[in-house]
């Protein structure tokens, strides 16, 4: 029996050894994750700046869109009415140089009628 009670001292040495070590290892284990945390909280209290500022960001961005929109919007209208009032200046000089045109022409026709009128006659004239 002798052994047996030396195996079980040893039985009993071994797990108060065992116990002792996994307190110290729970321990460091409950400082690891004490660690994790405080490097979360660190983490998430640089996170909230970061998500307020993206948040201004964003909406600056929107509001620099919408002017952008808004500008090219008029740009747009400046250049369908320029380009109504060219059209319109082009019509009228097509109409007035067409009414030149014709009118011009006419009184080439009849200057020309004239002058084959005049030579007529004094060709009729010199014959007699």
């Amino acid at each position: 029996m002798e052994i047996v009670s030396v195996f079980n001292v040893l039985l009993l040495l071994s797990a108060s050894a065992l116990c002792i070590a996994l307190i110290i290892y729970l321990n460091r284990v409950t400082k690891s994750v004490k660690g994790i945390e405080d490097s979360l909280k660190d983490i998430s209290s640089q996170i909230k700046p970061l998500i307020s500022s993206t948040t201004v960001l964003s909406e600056k961005l929107n509001y620099i869109s919408e002017e952008i929109k808004e500008q090219v919007y008029i740009g747009k209208n400046i250049v369908t009415e320029v380009k109504d009032r060219v059209d319109t200046i082009l019509d009228l000089e097509e109409k007035i140089r067409g009414g030149f045109e014709s009118s011009i022409f006419d009184l080439i026709k009849n200057i020309s009628a004239i002058s084959n009128g005049v030579n007529a006659f004094w060709s009729a004239f010199k014959k007699k």
